[in-house]
């Protein structure tokens, strides 16, 4: 009998769904086995021997999985899909990856919430459509389960939101008193099954956390089993500076640590990756637990005004854009961009400059700029490419661009290490309107696939019992999500059916909104989100919680 195999329980009466025929990969690296995977509502009852005569006689409905791989359901372990799935619940984009579980968190969560919270998240974009402000994480996650959803969802508490609720958009060290206020609400979020805290350092108002205010507020998490995890204050030349800053506040306050999307960003950092890798490896060994994630693509996302540095984003949105509109200000803002800095993380040069920096959308007053770089609208412009980048973060503070800031070499690199998850670090809905109004990143629709065909099948960096550990059993034990990320009896029934032949990434920079092919099937909770390669509609997802 092989691996994983069992026998037909007595209690075993009844079966909703069978998977047929399929090479059963658990999700805890072992190889590949043939089994057929027996669901009983909601969890799986069974992985039995291949044409099991018991099998034929649950009455059942029948997944053909012949010549097919069946796989827990992956863990997007950086998702954004917390807004996007209040408009489109399908989660299309990544359930057609094979996905079920998106975790929310860098920076942002649904919860804790508050005025200025909410008055951020508006400043900065966010549809009227999607809500933000709720009193506590605990209830926007509900609000998200309520409503139906069609993947499981859980998060990390944002660092944002805990900084603005306490220091508002000052940047200045936390009163004792505020501290306090925030390490009582973190422990009452831990209790209610949070992941941790999740920071993204290099933006204001996150970036105004002292290490010490990190260290207090991680101790919290610590003691409920949690982890601090974060998108450092520096991914490029202060790279190996704030690597260290994360280990000693794993260290400090006892606490599971976890890098978001692993990289070098900049050309003349590319080196350090390597070293990175060492210190992480090198703390691993002497016991700290620490990991990373990592999206495999060579460009990052986010804000064209995320180049200007911190200092100038004191007080908010508004105040910066009362800034821009100083020419003393925006002459000191450029002079400050172009030269290097180790006060903030320079996007812009570690770009390239403008020749590195792609939109992904039109301006708001109908310029054209989706698909074009900043290094073409300034000269259209007329303008130096700072000048340009200035004048287009006062017209639209919230425009989104890529950042190719990143090496080839070094994705490889860092999707070898074994300790290395998967995360998109986007949302996750249809290719239809109002998302297709816009260009995404390709990250959005091809994020697990890309890790599936390119580098597991074509390029051979890892086998794909390896590839399908990194995005099941391995986040969802980092993260304490128990019952997820494994096929096993009584494991809840999060699985995905794909062709380990033909899986793909299709979505391009230049054409983004292109769903993943080789995916047959995927489940969540035992209820199908896509039969057959079509999507369902159905919408199974649970808030999931934290193991205690």
């Amino acid at each position: 009998m092989g691996r994983g195999l069992g026998t037909i329980r007595m209690r075993v009466v009844a079966a909703s769904v069978v998977i047929k025929g399929g090479t059963v990969y658990d999700g805890t690296g072992s190889a590949g086995f043939r089994a057929e995977v027996v669901i009983q509502g909601d969890v799986i009852a069974g992985l039995l021997p291949p044409e099991t005569p018991e099998v034929d006689a649950l009455d059942a409905e029948v997944i053909n999985a012949q010549g097919l791989a069946v796989a827990p359901g992956f863990i997007n372990v950086l998702s954004h899909a917390w807004g996007s799935l209040q408009v489109d619940p399908t989660g299309a984009s990544d359930v057609f990856q094979g996905v079920t579980t998106e975790v929310f968190g860098e920076a942002f969560s649904l919860g804790p919430g508050g005025p200025r919270f909410a008055e951020m998240m508006a400043s900065w974009g966010v549809e009227d459509s999607v809500t933000v402000d709720f009193p506590r994480l605990s209830d926007g996650l509900d609000h998200l389960e309520s409503h139906g959803v069609g993947l499981n969802v859980a998060s990390f508490i944002g660092g944002h939101n805990l900084r603005v609720l306490a220091g508002g958009f000052d940047d200045r060290p936390l009163e004792p008193v505020e501290l306090d206020r925030l390490r009582a609400l973190v422990a009452e979020e831990m209790q209610e099954g949070a992941l941790g805290i999740g920071t993204a350092l290099i933006y204001p108002p996150g970036r105004f956390a002292r290490t010490d205010e990190l260290v207090a507020l991680s101790e919290v998490v610590g003691r409920y089993g949690g982890t601090y995890i974060s998108h450092m204050r520096s991914e490029g030349d202060q790279f190996l500076e704030c690597l260290n800053e994360l280990l000693h506040i794993g260290v400090a306050a006892d606490v599971r640590t976890e890098v978001y999307h692993l990289k070098a960003a900049g050309q003349h950092n590319w080196p350090k990756m390597q070293l990175a890798i060492d210190r992480i490896e090198a703390a691993r060994q002497s016991g700290q637990p620490v990991s990373a994630d990592m999206y495999p693509y060579t460009a990052g996302g986010t804000s064209l005004a995320s180049s200007i540095p911190p200092s100038y984003h004191v007080g908010g949105m508004e105040a910066l854009l009362d800034r821009l509109t100083d020419p003393a200000q925006r002459q000191l803002m450029a002079a400050d961009i172009a030269k290097p800095s180790n006060d903030f993380e320079n996007l812009y040069l570690a770009a390239g400059g403008g020749e590195g920096i792609l939109f992904f959308n039109d301006l708001a007053d109908g310029t054209p700029a989706r698909g074009r770089w900043l290094s073409e609208l300034a000269a259209e412009l007329g303008l130096e490419e700072i000048d340009a980048l200035l004048e287009i973060v006062a017209r639209q503070p919230s425009i989104g661009v890529g950042y190719f800031i990143i090496d080839e070499d070094n994705v490889r690199l860092g999707l070898s290490q074994p300790w290395v998850s998967i995360g998109s670090d986007a949302g996750a809905h249809q290719a239809m309107a109002p998302f297709t109004d816009s260009a995404a990143h390709p990250r959005t629709y091809g994020t697990f696939a890309r890790v599936l065909g390119r580098y597991c099948r074509e390029e051979g960096l890892f086998p794909l019992t390896e590839a399908v550990r990194r995005m099941t059993s391995l986040p969802a034990q980092n993260l304490g999500l128990v019952g997820r990320g494994v096929l096993a009896e009584g494991a809840f029934a999060d699985v995905v059916v794909f062709d380990p032949a033909t899986v793909a990434d299709r979505a391009t920079f230049t054409d983004s909104h292109l769903y993943a092919t080789g995916v047959h099937h995927v489940l969540v909770n035992g209820t199908a989100v896509v039969d057959n390669g079509t999507l369902t509609q159905a919408r199974p997802g649970r808030r999931l919680r934290r193991a205690a």
